[in-house]
C-alpha cells in the first residue's frame, strides 16, 4: 500500500487541493521499495489509464532515476484543482493505492507554472 510523505511540510497535498486554481501539475516523486520498481511503474500505469479516462489530465509523464536510483516522478497537467480532487476522490481510485507494494512512499505536491521575467512564461 502506497503511503505519503510532504516535501514542505507547512503546505501538505490535502490543503493545495482546496485552492481553485488552474491549470495545475501535480509533481509526485515515488521512492520505490528495493527490488520492487516494476510494481511501482505497473501500478502507476494503473493510475495514469485510470485518470486518462476522466478527460480533465492535459498530459501525462513519467520520469525514472538513472544510476540504479528507486526514485520515479510523475508530473501530470491538470485542467483545476477541483477536477484533480475530483478524480482523486472516488472509490475506484482509493482502490488503485492497495495496488502499490509495501514501503512505497509518494511525495505530491501543486504546482502553477511561475513567470520569471525574461527567463520563463507564467500562466
Amino acid at each position: 500500500m502506497l503511503s505519503f510523505g510532504h516535501l514542505d511540510e507547512s503546505t501538505h497535498f490535502h490543503d493545495q487541493q482546496k485552492e481553485k486554481a488552474g491549470p495545475v501539475t501535480i509533481i509526485n516523486t515515488f521512492v520505490a521499495p528495493e527490488g520492487k520498481e516494476d510494481e511501482v511503474v505497473a501500478a502507476w500505469t494503473a493510475d495514469a489509464e485510470y485518470m486518462k479516462k476522466s478527460g480533465n489530465l492535459l498530459s501525462v509523464q513519467l520520469y525514472r532515476g538513472i544510476g540504479g536510483s528507486r526514485l520515479f516522478t510523475n508530473v501530470a497537467v491538470w485542467r483545476s484543482t477541483e477536477h484533480l480532487r475530483a478524480a482523486l476522490g472516488t472509490p475506484e481510485f482509493a482502490s488503485h493505492l492497495a495496488g502499490y507494494p509495501a514501503g512505497t512512499v509518494a511525495y505530491p505536491h501543486l504546482y502553477q507554472k511561475f513567470a520569471v521575467e525574461g527567463i520563463c512564461e507564467g500562466e
